[in-house]
């Protein structure tokens, strides 16, 4: 019986973790499968269709046949994630044949049903009541009110003890290369009291780990236009940072403002990590994506941030063979992850997107000088990761447990690594009795490329 699933992690390490779902439905009870694509914002999204759906009395299946129905939640920020999101609602048509498509790539209709005509509806991102909509015209909703009964903290696709916070949707950035805001509109920021009161529901069902995501976290709050504060993401993070569990913040975008985050970092309000996509370093490159072009002034706020508190973990993505990149301005951006001694770092090799303004710029890079810039620069990368964390060999950390497998190895995450797209601390000994969400103390006895050993020490 085939389950429905999505791409591995490590083809894609910003794809949702694979749903698991444990409760049998009841006899004639509608059942609905969900696949979700793309970055964890999407996944946010599947979540809440869910929720919505299991408190309308609806069950979750995992698998395709045990489904009456199947929702793809789709990704279209790339070319090759849209193949990706074809693919899946091919796989889901073939395998249940009912399907409805919604997320990102559902922004473009014709551009799905050309493909694939038999889906049932195709909604755009974030469209909740249309999703239920073309869910109740496919499957009518029978609920049993003495057993359709939505658990506290809804429908969640991640592990229990941690969870994504989306804060705002859109973005105003005009970044050539990007089309986020055509798909998802401009930045639109959710109330505080909402977020919070989330957050707070959360932690109170055993969350240990709050990951803030957004388009442009640190632009929280501004589209508000009688906001009491010039920055709420300050605010916000002050009192996210008071629950009691870990507060990773994703997607800061390098605004000045930035710098009033990382006393809360140093002062342990919030994890000392910053997730921001510097792009590229090299001005000219910059202003062709409409980015800001001071990569000078980023490296003196890098310093900045690190004089404050030194343990910060900073995680960047950049684009390589972005139109008209020349070699010189490819070594500029080498010279700059030399100076920048970034801790985590992704690559993505330039291609084009349907509706993207960069796709009009002259002088495109060939393919095999995109990849060969993609290996140099990926091995600048690991260089620099697999010294840092060699640097970390005897130190000792908290960590957080996040699997423990039969044979007694513990999968666990320091401070520094985000869920799915960082790497991990493993222990191999002395691991009975421990629990996944447990936050133990370890010493680091040997280092990789990405990942780190340690033994437990009392």
């Amino acid at each position: 019986m085939p389950r429905m699933s999505q791409n591995p992690p490590s083809l894609r390490p910003d794809l949702a973790p694979t749903a698991r779902f444990s409760d049998a439905p009841r006899a004639g009870q509608p059942t609905i499968g969900m696949v979700s694509l793309g970055c964890p914002k999407a996944l946010v999204d599947s979540e809440r269709i869910l929720t919505r759906l299991r408190a309308e009395g609806y069950g979750i299946s995992p698998d395709y046949s045990g489904a009456d129905a199947v929702i793809v939640n789709t990704c279209g920020f790339l070319d090759s994630a849209k193949a990706e999101s074809l693919e899946a609602i091919g796989e889901a048509l073939a395998e249940n044949g009912r399907v409805i498509v919604t997320g990102c790539l559902g922004a473009e209709p014709e551009y799905i049903t050309g493909a694939h005509p038999k889906v049932l509806a195709v909604t755009g991102p974030h469209q909740y009541e249309q999703v239920l909509d073309a869910v109740h015209k496919a499957v009518p909703p029978d609920p049993d009110p003495f057993i359709d009964l939505l658990p506290a903290t809804g429908v969640s696709l991640t592990p229990r003890h941690y969870s994504y916070l989306k804060i705002s949707e859109g973005c105003n950035h005009k970044c050539k290369f990007c089309i986020i805001p055509d798909m998802r509109g401009l930045l639109t920021s959710r109330p505080a009291k909402a977020v919070l009161r989330e957050a707070e529901k959360l932690v109170e069902s055993g969350v240990r780990e709050l990951l803030v995501i957004s388009q442009d976290t640190s632009a929280y709050g501004t589209d508000w236009k009688d906001r009491d504060e010039k920055f709420p993401i300050l605010s916000l993070a002050r009192d996210l940072g008071s629950l009691g569990a870990w507060v990773r913040m994703h997607y800061v975008y390098p605004y000045p403002h930035v710098r009033e985050l990382v006393p809360l970092m140093a002062d342990g309000l919030v994890l000392p990590y910053l997730d921001i996509p510097f792009q590229h370093a090299h001005p000219d490159t910059l202003k062709r994506m409409a980015r800001p072009a001071a990569a000078a002034r980023t490296l003196d706020e890098i310093a900045a941030w690190r004089e404050v508190c030194p343990d910060i973990t900073l995680r960047s993505t950049f684009i390589v063979g972005y139109p008209g990149e020349t070699e010189d301005e490819f070594q500029t951006l080498l010279d700059w992850m030399d100076e920048a001694q970034l801790d985590r770092v992704g690559c993505f090799q330039y291609e084009n997107v349907d509706g993207a303004r960069s796709n009009a710029l002259p002088d495109h890079v060939p393919d095999e000088v995109k990849q060969d810039r993609w290996d140099r620069f990926m091995e600048k990368a690991q260089a620099i990761s697999e010294a840092k964390l060699a640097a970390k060999v005897g130190q000792r950390m908290d960590v957080m447990i996040d699997d423990i497998d039969a044979d007694g190895i513990a999968t666990c995450r320091t401070k520094s690594d985000a869920p799915e797209i960082d790497g991990n601390l493993f222990i191999d000994e002395g691991t009975d009795g421990l629990s996944v969400s447990e936050i133990v103390s370890v010493e680091v006895d040997e280092a990789g490329e990405y990942d780190l050993w340690g033994r437990l020490v009392s």
